[in-house]
């Protein structure tokens, strides 16, 4: 990690360094702020999207949603949904057509944005127990695979669960479980913990989404519900467009990881 990296900002300050230009996984940013996934669709295709987060939950927590058209709202005051997220990724009919850190050009008054709870968001009360996030250690994208489980279909959207893997020490699952399972709003509990196999998932090493990471003696891979979730229905469903963010290049948002904590 370059040391401006290492440097704790605000959620506004960080979104004015995406807009500036800086590409970057958003892991380990302003400590303490909550972290969002996004899908971008137009309306017609909005109900969709809202009951297929409805309908699976676990990967898909909807913490808010911009009118058709809005670009700016309370989770980023004073920000623009279209230039304060790292990178994006434009879909057309379900292929990746852009990957562009501004989505000014592809934007239409017919947008709707969903912006769903991301599992960065509790990583900091991990570490803040001594528990190792290893992508975060490493200095890399967290790593994302699509699993043979399949999400409950919604109108036109199908597609399989996405989860991230964070490699946890075998004395300290139980404790990544408990802490983890105090953030619902934000995928809450693992949805498996130990063989990858048992999700579909053939090789750690090569990840559908992200980077892989090393994983040490006496660690478990451990899994859970991931905001790509959406990308994947839309790559798998072809709606005629959508934008996304990069998988791993989250927006940073203003509301505090606590306000999504349960006693």
């Amino acid at each position: 990690m370059s040391a401006v990296a290492d440097v704790v900002l605000s959620p506004a300050q960080e979104r004015e360094r995406f807009r500036g230009g800086l590409v970057r996984s958003t892991a380990g940013l302003a400590p303490g702020h909550a972290q969002a996934n996004l899908i971008i669709v137009p309306r017609e295709l909005a109900f969709d999207v809202l009951l297929f987060a409805q309908r699976n939950p676990k990967p898909c927590p909807v913490l808010g949603v911009l009118d058709a058209g809005e670009t700016t709202g309370p989770l980023l005051s004073g920000g623009d949904i279209r230039t304060d997220v790292p990178r994006y990724v434009v879909y057309e009919d379900g292929r990746e057509v852009a990957r562009p850190t501004d989505i000014t050009a592809f934007w239409r008054e017919d947008l709707v944005t969903f912006m769903l709870g991301c599992s960065f968001t509790f990583e900091g009360a991990l570490q803040a127990s001594g528990i190792p996030v290893a992508h975060v250690d490493q200095g890399v994208n967290v790593p994302m695979y699509r699993t043979s489980r399949r999400c409950e279909p919604a109108g036109s959207l199908s597609g399989p669960l996405v989860v991230s893997m964070r490699p946890i020490p075998a004395d300290r699952v139980a404790d990544a479980v408990r802490i983890t399972s105090r953030y619902p709003a934000v995928h809450g509990a693992p949805v498996h913990v130990g063989d990858p196999a048992a999700l579909g998932i053939g090789d750690l090493g090569a990840p559908d989404f992200g980077d892989p990471v090393r994983i040490a003696p006496g660690e478990i891979p451990v899994f859970w519900a991931c905001g790509v979730t959406p990308q994947a229905a839309v790559m798998e469903s072809r709606p005629p467009f959508a934008i996304c963010h990069a998988p791993g290049h989250m927006l940073v948002t203003d509301a505090r990881d606590a306000d999504y904590q349960v006693p």
